[in-house]
């Protein structure tokens, strides 16, 4: 695994086609802005770590926490092609890594 700003980060393969297939890039650290690196994001594969990923730059937007595994299509995530921010999710040791929110401020479930 790589060593980033935040101590050890995970890896995660977006794929421009569904079922791992097509251009795909490999990251292994945050980005602000995929748009100039990918075209679109039809599959994405989670060798280590939890990362989530937003539906706009700048980590804004919809987001969804993404752990280790393989998702062949966008119906496992967002149901969107669109992948345009990532960012490591680092867990807690004995604490979920993942939160569920909703709400457009942040107070809703």
């Amino acid at each position: 695994m790589a060593q980033g700003k935040r101590g050890i980060m995970g890896k995660i393969i977006f794929y421009e086609e569904m079922n791992f297939s097509g251009r795909h890039l490999e990251c292994s650290e945050d980005y602000a802005d995929l748009r100039c690196l990918l075209k679109q994001c039809n599959s994405i594969r989670v060798e280590s770590g939890c990362f989530m990923i937003y539906d706009q730059p700048n980590f804004s937007g919809n987001q969804y926490c993404l752990k280790r595994g393989e998702y062949p299509d966008s119906q496992y995530w967002m149901g969107t092609d669109t992948v345009f921010s990532v960012a490591s999710s680092q867990p807690m040791p004995g604490r979920s890594a993942c939160a569920c929110i909703s709400g457009s401020s942040s107070e809703g479930r």
